[in-house]
């Protein structure tokens, strides 16, 4: 694989794809394996999550409480339904932000590696990498036991100054590439530590307010569609 040009990090949720992939493939996940419980059990924790961070939760708590609905979960499993949620969604029309595709493709076509950046569940992020030509997928790791997921996370949440983190350290493996010559795309203020380690930042959405905070960012309207 050629050495790339420069790197363009990207968030995915609301900035790559119209939805919440964590909540979405929740459901589907424990709706497709235990039925109407299963349903009300991903409804709940939805809801729980709104209202706590309305109150204040950080949102990297808020991720870490997710992670535990996940708790007992065959790996084998979530990863193979991941690939079945994103097959399903695929077909519709209004699931890519098209702005941003567009974007992610002229990126690579000049020499660039996109590398997708996200709190969102890895059995989603690696297929999704797959779709869009991704070369790296900078993401939670969730801790197993034999072949079940336990729940729990190695390592900090990739959202906020993990999102900052993780981009530093995928950097220093690129020593030759310039940081200022490489692109971001977030949605969401939690987005702006990522964005502020490279030099070409975009906000995707008309009322973002990661725009708000950065005066030098790019918009990008969020229209849908592939």
């Amino acid at each position: 694989m050629s050495r790339p040009e420069r790197l363009v990090f990207c968030d995915v949720d609301e900035t790559l794809i119209t939805c919440k992939s964590p909540f979405e493939f929740l459901r589907f996940y424990l709706e497709g394996r235990y039925g109407a419980e299963g349903a009300r059990r991903a409804g709940e924790l939805r809801e729980r999550l709104v209202a706590e961070t309305a109150a204040g939760v950080s949102r990297e708590e808020a991720n870490r409480v997710y992670y535990r609905a996940w708790r007992g979960e065959p790996a084998a499993e979530v990863e193979a339904w991941g690939r079945r949620w994103l097959s399903e969604r695929l077909t519709d029309g209004d699931f890519f932000i098209a702005g941003t595709l567009v974007r992610l493709d002229r990126h690579r076509a000049e020499g660039a590696a996109v590398v997708l950046v996200s709190g969102s569940i890895p059995a989603l992020l690696a297929p999704l990498a797959e779709t869009v030509g991704a070369r790296h997928v900078l993401c939670a790791r969730m801790e197993r036991c034999g072949r079940v997921f336990t729940g729990r996370l190695l390592g900090e949440p990739v959202i906020g100054e993990g999102k900052r983190t993780v981009v530093r350290q995928l950097l220093a493996r690129y020593p030759d590439i310039d940081p200022a010559d490489c692109f971001g795309y977030g949605d969401h203020i939690s987005d702006l530590p990522m964005l502020m380690e490279v030099g070409h930042r975009v906000a995707v959405g008309e009322f973002s307010g990661l725009g708000q905070a950065l005066a030098d960012a790019e918009r990008l309207a969020p229209a849908a569609g592939r």
